[in-house]
């Protein structure tokens, strides 16, 4: 990020009314959404339905957990939509062995097609991220619609990276809740769906809770552990707020990484990293978190040396 485009993001976070520009939208049972083009063939004309995409995606980390299905015998099932967003839509899938009891719920992220998607603030969270042929960095910079496909890749993948990495961080130390990244195909992206599998409801958004004061002081100690790992693996989240953090069964699950920083390595980490905390500091405080317990600035310089920076 240029030196002159801090003041217009300090802006923005200013001016907004909200803590994040995407529309929570819940599932629609009454509007399913037209599946993606399968490359293998037409969906069942009688259900809609489309083989398992697992074979020809990346996988993430190993071991998989129990629940998830993984048979090529596997159809995937569109349920609705979950949420929109100015950059990807984020839907509702089954994935079902047919005549077994074998499936499971997944939210497939779909960042938008270059044409359509907005990369309004994308040129400061891509600092530090580097792809080596000059060309793929020229159509980059300047957003040529193969530029425009490049960095919607990026975003996907550097999603699907974080989320294994600190899977398997919170696997080992169980001190990050994060959604288990099933697979990535180009652009898209499959999640384990953080939610009541019964029902399909998603978990609510720390947004939409008002916790007590011991439940409030418990997710904030959650929080802030969740941030001193970011930090010790090199990351800002980027964009975080409480639209972008579940709350499940009393568990705080962060989610949407696309914009994930390199606090080294991108000039402007440490800011979007203070940034993060004061979004987030601020929305606690206002619901009756001690200040002194929610002190920016301390939690700030705390992190920032974990990270490694100085």
């Amino acid at each position: 990020m240029r030196d002159h485009d801090l003041p217009a993001l300090e802006r923005r976070s200013r001016g907004k009314s909200r803590f994040d520009d995407d529309e929570p939208q819940f599932l629609k049972r009454g509007r399913p959404t037209e599946p993606p083009a399968d490359p293998d063939g037409e969906p069942d004309p009688d259900t809609g339905d489309r083989w398992s995409s697992w074979d020809d995606a990346v996988h993430g980390p190993e071991p998989h957990p129990a629940w998830l299905v993984t048979e090529l015998a596997a159809r995937d099932t569109e349920l609705g939509v979950l949420k929109t967003g100015k950059e990807a839509d984020v839907h509702l899938v089954r994935r079902a062995v047919p005549d077994t009891d074998r499936s499971c719920l997944l939210a497939v992220k779909r960042y938008r097609d270059p044409e359509h998607r907005l990369f309004h603030r994308d040129a400061g969270y891509l600092e530090g991220r580097r792809v080596r042929r000059s060309r793929e960095n020229r159509a980059m910079a300047g957003r040529t619609a193969f530029g425009r496909q490049m960095i919607a890749g990026q975003w996907a993948a550097a999603e699907f990276a974080a989320l294994a990495r600190l899977w398997e961080i919170g696997a080992g130390h169980d001190r990050i809740a994060v959604p288990y990244p099933v697979q990535l195909r180009g652009t898209e992206l499959m999640l384990e769906f953080v939610g009541d599998a019964e029902s399909g409801q998603a978990a609510p958004r720390l947004a939409q809770l008002r916790p007590a004061p011991a439940e409030l002081r418990d997710l904030w100690a959650q929080l802030v552990e969740a941030l001193r790992v970011l930090a010790r693996a090199g990351y800002a989240h980027g964009d975080l707020s409480p639209y972008n953090l579940l709350v499940h069964r009393g568990r705080l699950v962060v989610i949407d990484l696309p914009q994930v920083v390199d606090v080294v390595a991108n000039p402007q980490g440490p800011e979007f990293l203070a940034r993060d905390v004061r979004v987030v500091g601020a929305w606690f405080a206002a619901r009756g978190l001690p200040t002194e317990q929610a002190d920016p600035a301390t939690l700030t310089g705390e992190l920032l040396r974990e990270a490694g920076v100085r």
